[in-house]
């Protein structure tokens, strides 16, 4: 998230790896704060007076939205539930009051609750889970809920006044908030005219402030989606006015030029993480929504790519939902329980898929269970933010159910060993080497030493499957291991034989890991796992000498867990084994039998020692 936030080691490390229209961009964003913190009162006078009698979001339509939300949610968001990430309200109350008075840049992050779910609830997107809900009747905007919602609204400009507190340090936290500004002003009937006027000067002081800090060069990505989707909806409150005219021609540029950098030609997201791919995805939706219904821009050009992306995240939905691939942080372009029009794709059952610009493969077995190969980069150059040391791990689900998984991001502040421990190599079903990533985290945000990864051949013939890869992310060692490979085959439709095999020099520590969903439960049977999840079930065992330990929940060096949703943590069980030498002598081979039967071992051992 915010990296401003995160100390002087993130502008060094962007520092390096700045252009020199990047060192520019920053030095002048230096001075922006600089003359902001010296005038900011004057700023918003200014502003108010450029705002006042030209909000026009009354002669707009607004995008249609999906309201997907349970009646308990909306009873708890009626009685002043906020979204908070799991994070003890108490804490937060605490720090905004700490903050208040402070200006934007002014405030500092401490261990003491963590910033991003700060942001959450101060995004209002419950008061859009409750509008969503309202009636369309003559009627809306009348009622309890939508007292609430005027309330709230009003109070949280009332106590945040521009410019100061926790909740401007991020222009895509200023950026996701015009909407609920907009959807509040329409869909509120009973507000009067001080109250408008008090919405309509948010909308364009949160746009003048994205105007002048948007996340551009190596800060391109999610950030940079959600600033461009308020630059639009601000411009289009304000289309009359020079500056609203030009936040929007600076919104459709942005999202013209992200196309092509953050959906990738597969459909898949640059960034290698599956959460932002649904939210800059829905971003995307959202604007197209708004443009199109009031003439602003033809969007049809960007239809087809997104549509791919679509296509892209269908093709690993598990039980309603894709993996935890690369960072989680629970967010949502529109608000949890809705979402923005958006086209139906059907999911495609192929035996095997491969996306080639994204770096993932997925084979169906017979027996309905999936495994997901990820064969990919870390994440989007050149910082890589939300990226994890995950090169060829795999998942594997069954009948809906996640059985190997990827345990997801827990939290992204104020606990940097826990931040550490779910981006690395070791909480992921890959080979770690010597104990170390397969890159460096710099930060909690920030990788070095990026690996590559590479796809190296797929075939499919009449009995078998194959796919196999490798990566370079240990040739940094003082004794470097060139190559990672790692071979999959599905056996007969139902079983899956993998192979990791390296290449270099020197001893090393190798360490395979398989990290299995906290509800599952193990029996071990002879040489064999025995892995259920309700009513899906895989057996699993190494072949050779050694087998699996089981480890859960280690807290000493953190080993072992499962992050179901943002900022909540629970143990779970992972399958590891360490084997020592040089790498030429040393391999493992894993069986997944996902059928009723066990497979014949000695025809298994002679395939792995071909492979």
């Amino acid at each position: 998230m915010m990296m401003a936030l995160n100390g002087k080691r993130v502008y060094l490390t962007r520092l390096r790896n700045a252009s020199l229209p990047e060192l520019l961009h920053r030095v002048m964003e230096l001075y922006f704060l600089w003359r902001m913190r010296n005038g900011a009162d004057r700023v918003t006078r200014s502003l108010k007076a450029l705002a006042d009698d030209r909000f026009e979001i009354e002669d707009l339509t607004l995008p249609t939205l999906r309201a997907m939300a349970a009646n308990d949610l909306l009873t708890v968001l009626n009685a002043g539930r906020t979204f908070n990430l799991n994070a003890p309200g108490a804490d937060i109350d605490r720090f905004e009051e700490t903050w208040k008075n402070a200006f934007f840049s002014d405030v500092k992050q401490t261990n003491a609750v963590d910033i991003r779910a700060v942001w959450e609830r101060a995004r209002l997107q419950h008061l859009t889970v409750l509008l969503a809900h309202l009636s369309s009747g003559p009627d809306e905007g009348s009622g309890d809920a939508a007292g609430f919602v005027r309330d709230a609204v009003l109070n949280w400009i009332r106590n945040n006044p521009f410019l100061f507190g926790p909740h401007y340090a991020s222009a895509m936290e200023c950026g996701l908030r015009i909407p609920v500004f907009c959807y509040c002003f329409q869909r509120l009937r009973t507000l009067s005219g001080a109250e408008r006027a008090s919405i309509g000067a948010a909308v364009f002081e949160h746009g003048w402030l994205i105007s002048k800090r948007l996340s551009l060069y190596s800060s391109l990505g999610n950030h940079t989606i959600a600033e461009s989707v308020g630059l639009i909806f601000a411009g289009g409150a304000f289309r009359s006015t020079p500056e609203g005219k030009e936040w929007i021609g600076t919104g459709i540029n942005l999202l013209n030029q992200e196309l092509h950098h953050q959906i990738l030609d597969d459909g898949g997201a640059a960034e290698q993480s599956f959460n932002y791919h649904r939210f800059v995805l829905d971003l995307y939706w959202l604007a197209i929504d708004f443009l199109e219904k009031n003439g602003l821009h033809d969007c049809g050009s960007w239809k087809s790519r997104l549509t791919q992306g679509e296509e892209f995240l269908v093709s690993f939905d598990c039980g309603g939902r894709p993996p935890a691939i690369g960072d989680s942080d629970d967010g949502y372009a529109v608000a949890p329980g809705v979402a923005p029009s958006r086209p139906y794709v059907a999911k495609i059952l192929d035996r095997i898929r491969t996306f080639s610009a994204s770096g993932y493969t997925i084979l169906r077995t017979s027996t309905d269970a999936s495994l997901v190969f990820d064969h990919g980069p870390i994440g989007m150059a050149p910082l890589y933010n939300h990226g994890h040391a995950d090169a060829l791990a795999i998942l594997v689900s069954k009948k809906g159910e996640e059985i190997l998984i990827d345990p997801g991001t827990y939290r992204y502040n104020g606990e940097p060993e826990w931040r550490r421990y779910f981006k690395s190599t070791r909480a992921h079903n890959t080979v770690t080497i010597d104990g170390l990533d397969q890159a460096v985290q710099e930060t909690g945000f920030i990788w070095s030493r990026p690996y590559k990864a590479k796809l190296l051949r797929t075939s499919d013939e009449a009995g078998s499957v194959m796919i196999e890869a490798g990566h370079n992310g240990y040739t940094r060692l003082k004794n470097p291991v060139a190559f990672h490979k790692r071979t999959v085959l599905l056996l007969d439709g139902k079983d899956f034989l993998i192979r990791d095999t390296f290449s270099g020099k020197g001893d090393h520590r190798f360490e395979i890991n398989f990290h299995v969903h906290p509800d599952v439960c193990i029996r071990k049977e002879d040489s064999w796992l025995r892995i259920q999840k309700g009513e899906a079930e895989i057996s699993l065992m190494l072949l050779g000498d050694d087998d699996f330990e089981i480890v859960r929940g280690q807290e000493s060096s953190p080993f072992g867990w499962y992050s179901p949703a943002y900022g909540v943590k629970v143990k779970s069980s992972v399958l590891t084994c360490t084997r020592k030498g040089r790498p030429n002598e040393v391999s493992f081979s894993t069986v997944i039998c996902s059928g009723g039967y066990r497979p014949d071992l000695g025809r298994l051992e002679d395939m792995a020692w071909h492979m």
